[in-house]
């Protein structure tokens, strides 16, 4: 099966290319700017604002599945208009499409929990484009899935654990809100979910996060235990009392999505427990 993953050159992205080749995909991943670090079949430069730039990797690679990857923060072109681009050429050729979205789609005001039937009320650029990428890919293409997901961890390559090291270290300036609730997921677990819902018949929303609800401090103790660095010296903050806009508490509910899965979304306790140096170490 010839799998193409959109943005394979992200921190995802990478870790799905390395899933997909081990499985024995044929695979080929697209970049904005550079190839990464990853080993698929081929690199592809695609530019999701380009409609040219699609056709024309669409027609070279001839994908049966894609999975979507990519995002460019509150770039509107990129990151709401772009997947809906793919949405339309993957549904013309007939190709199974797999998009990653993110709980930011949610606002935290009047509820914690989040299901798959919860509807986006965005507070931000970012999570706005985000949720009407999420609408526009199913309106385009009803037989898509749209997986929301968490906090990426894992390897020690996500910007939440660099940022933990830098302000542990005080090379930078910032804090980590103890007020700001997610769901994070250890990255092999959300590229294997990924792909066993690309050779599924699933379709529509579902929801793939870690089992344990922490708060960004709580999650940067975690990090810092499992690494070997002084918790104390990461400093917190109230999001509520900052000028930083975002959701204070929002809980992916992945218990309807975890039913059908082989793959378990394992908790951030689990999965950055330094006792267990397996799944901490870098699989490349």
């Amino acid at each position: 099966m010839t799998i193409l993953v959109v943005g394979g050159s992200g921190f995802l992205g990478s870790e799905l290319v390395r899933q997909a080749r081990v499985a024995g995909h044929t695979t080929v991943a697209t970049y904005a700017t550079e190839p990464g670090a990853a080993s698929p079949s081929a690199w592809c430069p695609l530019d999701l604002r380009d409609t040219g730039s699609l056709d024309a990797v669409m027609a070279e690679v001839n994908p049966r599945v894609i999975i979507n990857a990519s995002s460019r923060h509150a770039d509107w072109a990129v990151t709401a208009e772009g997947p809906l681009q793919l949405a339309k050429v993957a549904a013309r050729r007939g190709a199974r499409l797999v998009h990653t979205s993110t709980d930011a789609v949610f606002s935290g005001v009047g509820r914690a929990h989040y299901d798959e039937s919860c509807l986006p009320d965005p507070v931000t650029p970012y999570g706005a484009a985000k949720a009407a990428a999420e609408t526009g890919v199913l309106a385009l293409h009803p037989k898509a899935v749209v997986a929301r997901t968490s906090l990426i961890i894992g390897h020690g390559r996500s910007v939440h654990e660099r940022l933990v090291h830098q302000l542990a270290a005080g090379t930078v300036d910032g804090a980590l809100f103890t007020d700001d609730i997610r769901c994070p997921v250890h990255v092999s677990d959300l590229a294997a979910a990924l792909l066993e819902l690309a050779s599924s018949d699933a379709t529509g929303m579902r929801h793939l996060a870690g089992s344990d609800a922490l708060s960004r401090h709580d999650l940067g103790v975690l990090i810092a235990e499992r690494d070997g660095l002084d918790a104390s010296r990461l400093p917190t903050a109230l999001r509520a009392d900052s000028v930083v806009p975002g959701a204070l508490d929002v809980r992916l509910d992945s218990r309807a999505t975890q039913r059908q899965l082989r793959t378990t979304l394992r908790g951030a306790r689990e999965f950055l427990n330094p006792a267990d140096q397996a799944l901490s170490a870098d699989p490349t």
